[in-house]
């Protein structure tokens, strides 16, 4: 379901990336999914008990309630078989989509623990908060599109959900937030250089530049056992994705309102068939 994007926030600062700790660790929090889930969702989906709905820019497009659906605000008349098939759709989304926004909700956590352990022993408790505040923007982006409240649940995943989300406007907190500790963190950096071993300048920044490596290496071994829980998931939700594709196929052949509102494109732009 190309969770990746609900990570795009974490990039938003190429200097944070440039770390080499902390490229480790974002590299272990990517979600490494198959060409499976290389698909961008067409429709926003929101679950509650006994209804699930499919919506584009806020309008809704078709709803099913039980084993009614609705197309369009209109109440489509089905066969027993065509109410079978909407039925066991609902459930299979319904039984997905929670597990999709936890799976999201743990990779932006496991990604804030890497910053954290990756900034806070080399810039001190001071700036570590400041980066701290970007990534509880981040969380609170994320669960603008993906999150649970009661017995709901909604994902908003597509294009335009994301765009708005992860917009100019986040951008530009996030800059904020790092040019206003940029100089605590080149103060920082250079002390720490200064401070290390070496005769002369070359020689503390080998010692730094081992220093960033075994810090790295610390992170990478802490969150690894976490990472691989989370691809596993990723992993095991694809292949669930894929077998709820052929159901969606099955159920728009056989109710031709449905016809036109494939929940899914592949990356090139193409409506799954």
């Amino acid at each position: 379901m190309k969770i990746n994007k609900l990570m795009m926030g974490l990039a938003v600062s190429g200097m944070i990336f440039t770390v080499s700790a902390l490229q480790l660790a974002q590299a272990k929090t990517e979600l490494d999914t198959d060409d499976r889930c290389d698909v961008s969702l067409n429709y926003d989906v929101k679950i509650e008990p006994k209804k699930l709905v499919m919506s584009e820019k806020g309008t809704e497009k078709y709803r099913i309630e039980a084993d009614k659906l609705f197309v369009e605000g209109k109440q489509v008349d089905l066969t027993d078989k065509q109410k079978k098939l909407v039925t066991q759709y609902a459930d299979e989304v319904s039984a997905q989509v929670p597990e999709v926004i936890e799976l999201v909700n743990e990779a932006v956590a496991l990604a804030s623990q890497a910053v954290s352990m990756a900034l806070t022993p080399l810039m001190g408790d001071a700036a570590g908060a400041k980066f701290d505040e970007m990534m509880a923007g981040v969380q609170k982006r994320v669960d603008s599109v993906a999150y649970k409240h009661g017995d709901s649940f909604y994902l908003g995943a597509t294009e335009d959900s994301m765009q708005s989300t992860f917009n100019d406007e986040f951008e530009q907190e996030m800059e904020q937030i790092v040019q206003n500790s940029v100089g605590t963190i080149m103060m920082t950096i250079g002390g720490q250089i200064m401070s290390g071993d070496g005769e002369n300048f070359e020689a503390k920044m080998d010692a730094f530049s081992k220093k960033m490596d075994n810090l790295g290496q610390d992170i990478e071994q802490q969150i690894e056992a976490q990472s691989k829980g989370i691809e596993e998931k990723a992993d095991r939700l694809c292949g669930r994705f894929e077998e709820l594709l052929v159901l969606e196929n099955q159920l728009r052949k056989e109710v031709p309102e449905l016809a036109s509102y494939a929940l899914t494109q592949n990356a090139s732009g193409e409506l799954r068939q």
